[in-house]
């Protein structure tokens, strides 16, 4: 047996028996009509089916359904014979709708899609279909990128993207397609507008925050007024929800950019001690307070001794009251801190 069909098993990603999700759905075809197995059809009488072989002494024997084991049986067989025809285009998605994991059936299906010429608008749709069943599977999405590939188009990726993203907004599959569409394809146009949609929708959305760097980084960049707007931005998002952990990641990704002072951008240190002064010291705050104030000790050594004590009470701070379960951390930061500025 080749080596390619000896691979198709059901191991890849899945920890469910194969078949097992689909079991019902097969003892009634998708029109209604009742399943049958390839060694009952006649249009594969032709074929012999090649079983799987898990050698004499198998750790875990794994019950696979029948219908499941008819289908990679005779996918097994076709592969073996390197058959790429319409039949074994067919033979591939039942293999798919089992198991919807598995890379080699994958790739053998863009095999015969290639060989044949087939239909990729029509790819596409089937593809849509089986990410809205397997949001997840990172297969299926790297189908999806390989045939929009073929067709040099991608207009229709934001749009699943969003649709994937309305039912789990923190997919990281539908993310990562998304980012390398708007890469490939040069979609930014309206990017940041549907970012400010969904941290409208959501503001602790970490991963419209990140998306929101990276349409910038491959845009504009972070120039001096983008930094000013984007410090703006997020100083308005903290005041929703100051202890919000996104934003206040963003905002120390955005002044990381700053070739000057990053506590002159935005008054960033007068906003943040107004903040402090009426009481709302989320371990955020003062964590970025520590960044901030350790930016100034480098830049301007005469007020280290004042800025240093001022870093130790609020490590304390953190160690006793704010983050007590990381107390060990910032006890480690207060030794760091006297190590470098200290006298």
């Amino acid at each position: 047996m080749g080596s390619t069909a000896n691979n198709i098993t059901t191991e890849e990603n899945t920890t469910q028996a194969p078949g097992e999700e689909h079991d019902d759905s097969l003892d009634d075809g998708s029109d209604g009509e009742a399943w049958v197995f390839y060694r009952e059809r006649k249009e594969w009488a032709d074929i012999t089916p090649v079983p799987q072989d898990d050698g004499p002494h198998a750790v875990v024997k794994i019950a696979y359904t029948d219908p499941f084991t008819d289908v990679y049986d005779y996918l097994r067989a076709v592969v073996v014979k390197g058959e790429l025809s319409e039949r074994a285009l067919y033979l591939t998605e039942d293999a798919i709708n089992m198991n919807a994991a598995n890379y080699t059936v994958w790739q053998y299906r863009r095999k015969i899609l290639r060989h044949l010429g087939s239909d990729l608008e029509q790819e596409l749709n089937f593809c849509r279909e089986m990410i809205e069943m397997n949001p997840k599977n990172y297969q299926v999405w790297h189908h999806r990128r390989v045939i929009v590939e073929w067709l040099g188009d991608g207009s229709k990726e934001l749009k699943l993207t969003e649709i994937i993203f309305s039912q789990d907004a923190k997919n990281y599959h539908a993310w990562e397609h998304r980012q390398w569409a708007l890469k490939t394809f040069k979609l930014y146009d309206r990017e940041l507008d549907y970012v400010d949609l969904l941290l409208e929708e959501d503001v602790r959305n970490n991963s419209a925050w990140n998306q929101r760097h990276f349409t910038i980084s491959q845009t504009t960049g972070f120039t001096k007024e983008v930094i000013q707007r984007e410090v703006e931005y997020t100083k308005a998002a903290i005041a929703k929800v100051v202890d919000n952990e996104s934003p206040w990641s963003y905002l120390r990704g955005v002044v990381q950019h700053c070739e000057g002072s990053l506590a002159s951008v935005g008054d960033l240190w007068e906003w943040c001690q107004k903040m402090h002064d009426e009481g709302q010291c989320s371990p955020h705050l003062l964590t970025f307070m520590l960044d901030l104030m350790e930016d100034r000790m480098e830049r301007q050594p005469d007020l280290r001794p004042t800025l240093l004590k001022r870093c130790l009470e609020i490590c304390e701070s953190l160690a006793t009251k704010y983050d007590r379960i990381r107390r060990e951390y910032w006890r480690y930061i207060e030794r760091n801190l006297s190590h470098r500025f200290g006298a």
